[in-house]
């Protein structure tokens, strides 16, 4: 298995990006990995593995730039030639922590979609209080969306849900204003319906913001508008809720001895909601896994994204998404 990584996308590249591909190498011994970036800003964080080649690239794609004008235009940035290296054939898939409408754009114009998908949908797998996690999507790859693409959204989750994540039926549910079947806008009453009639899923009709935490669906599926909000909404509670959990444990010598008493059950809640141990955003709907790390990635973040990103090749989830299009088309 080869996987093509970007080693200049994100906060803390290349230290970080380089870090989490060599404990990778360690752990995955059928995996080979083409690094692509600048050689001379990676060297001193690269180490000599038969297993691990550098391409040298002269271009970045920046967070500021404009995600396709960037793609077309620098055709030596690592990112674009990592995403050539998966369309040509050389790696089965790739990985970065980069700008995230770059990688999108790439995933499009270079990796290409599955016949049959009308839109790729960006998904990753988000905590839950049981520490189970499920898998939403679209979380931002189109702010608008049809009925017939949060159909084909339930399908890419659900296949991904147990091929990858080992849940024999994941349930689905469609994120609504209510449960009732007919709550909603248009979009959500059309797709309950076509969700309802397919039988390549687990539907259990509408869900609530409000339960998502509580793990009341394997997959959730919405509109990249929304579903971009409520990943973000997540996020920033989550972590404004452990830095007041901080301050009130840091607030007087009572509370002070009461946090080294409480230390493990709080590194428990803090391991559940932790997003590095889920991986990466994945763009469902393209011909070979196409995985976004977070851009605040650290070395343990990137590889979850690298461990996601070889169970999606070794588990054939693409593979499986095609087939499963064709025969619904």
């Amino acid at each position: 298995m080869k996987i093509a990584i970007d080693g200049m996308g994100g906060d803390h590249a290349p230290k970080e990006i380089l870090e989490g591909v060599f404990q990778a190498v360690e752990d995955f011994q059928d995996i080979e990995f083409l690094v692509y970036g600048d050689e001379a800003k990676m060297a001193p964080y690269l180490k000599s593995h038969n297993r691990v080649k550098v391409i040298h690239c002269a271009e970045v794609i920046e967070g500021t730039d404009e995600p396709v004008r960037a793609v077309r235009r620098k055709k030596d940035a690592s990112m674009v030639k990592m995403a050539h290296a998966v369309a040509d054939g050389e790696a089965d898939a790739c990985v970065s922590a980069g700008n995230t409408g770059a990688l999108m754009a790439a995933g499009l114009f270079v990796v290409h979609r599955i016949d049959g998908i009308d839109r790729p949908a960006l998904s990753t797998t988000l905590p839950t209080f049981d520490g189970a996690g499920f898998d939403m999507l679209d979380l931002g790859a189109n702010a608008d969306a049809k009925p017939e693409n949060l159909l084909q959204y339930a399908i890419m989750g659900s296949i991904y849900a147990k091929k990858v994540r080992g849940i024999e039926k994941p349930t689905v549910g469609l994120l609504n204003i209510g449960t009732e079947e007919k709550k909603g806008n248009d979009l959500t009453k059309h797709a309950f319906t076509l969700l309802k009639e397919c039988e390549d899923i687990h539907f259990i009709g509408n869900v609530e913001a409000r339960e998502l935490l509580n793990h009341v669906a394997d997959v959730v599926v919405t509109d990249g508008f929304t579903g971009n909000m409520v990943l973000k909404t997540i996020e920033g509670v989550a972590g404004n809720m452990f830095s007041m959990l901080k301050d009130a444990f840091m607030s007087s010598t009572k509370t002070k001895l009461a946090a080294v008493m409480m230390k493990n059950n709080l590194k428990e809640i803090k391991t559940k909601m932790d997003y590095t141990e889920y991986g990466g955003a994945a763009l469902f709907g393209l011909k070979a896994p196409v995985v976004k790390a977070h851009g605040s990635s650290n070395a343990k973040a990137f590889y979850s994204a690298i461990r996601q990103t070889h169970l999606m090749v070794e588990h054939e989830v693409c593979e499986t998404i095609d087939s499963t299009i064709s025969k619904e088309n």
